[in-house]
């Protein structure tokens, strides 16, 4: 990750991030939506104008973001879709598949930027970088003009790739108040759904859960990483 971040990666990042939250919360939104919860509809949540997301949490999706790039290299934050709760304990299946419909966003982006990125290699435009890290996952071929569109392309499709991998596995973690925590409280019996519920309702524990799957997190990340790479770039070994 870069030390001193430049004027140009803040931009590929805020916009990647941005986007990357839109498209979680808005498909959150939707398929509220469809299950008969117009809760979100109704804020204008259903949508990938980022404006409404922004306006329901601008600490996490602005004030955040710019101090963690600035102090970090890197971008953290968060976004809210609002539902109505009786809804959800009305129809608890529905509920688990408004929880996974944001992850799923986040798999969706990353399958993208992984296509975009294999065809991109397979076409030598990209090649494997010497030094891989969360911003370079490939870099233009050899001759390629510094500060040329590819340059921007690999950092960006980069970002993305990793950024909403991380995000995807992040979410399913078991914990409130993460969205794994809300897929699990919908496909589980009434009595321990009530349970999760009542965690997720409170403050204190999901402030817990949050520091618990920041520190558990590497377990999943690393692996998943690893096997990125092996997809990625079959055949080439990192450290």
């Amino acid at each position: 990750m870069n030390t001193l971040p430049g004027l140009g990666d803040f931009v590929v990042w805020f916009v990647v991030f941005l986007f990357t939250l839109t498209v979680h919360e808005a498909c959150h939104a939707l398929v509220a939506r469809l299950g008969g919860d117009n809760t979100a509809y109704h804020g204008g949540q259903v949508s990938l104008n980022p404006w409404p997301h922004i306006r329901r949490e601008p600490v996490g999706t602005l004030v955040v973001p710019l101090l963690t790039f600035f102090t970090s290299g890197w971008m953290m934050g968060w976004a809210s879709t609002p539902f109505d709760p009786a809804w959800g304990s009305r129809h608890p299946r529905r509920q688990a598949a408004m929880s996974a419909a944001g992850p799923a966003g986040n798999l969706l982006i990353a399958a993208a930027a992984f296509v975009a990125i294999r065809s991109l290699l397979a076409y030598g435009l990209f090649v494997p970088p010497h030094h891989i890290n969360f911003n370079r996952l490939v870099e233009p071929a050899d001759g390629t003009p510094e500060g040329s569109l590819l340059h921007a392309l690999a950092f960006l499709l980069s970002v993305a790739l990793n950024l909403n991998v991380l995000l995807c596995l992040f979410n399913l973690l078991p914990l409130p108040p993460l969205d794994g925590s809300g897929i699990l409280q919908g496909l589980m019996p009434d009595t321990f759904g009530g349970f999760i519920e009542s965690l997720r309702r409170n403050p204190v524990m999901s402030l817990l859960g949050l520091m618990v799957a920041w520190q558990v997190f590497d377990v999943v990340y690393r692996p998943a990483f690893d096997i990125l790479l092996r997809l990625l770039h079959p055949g080439v070994a990192y450290s």
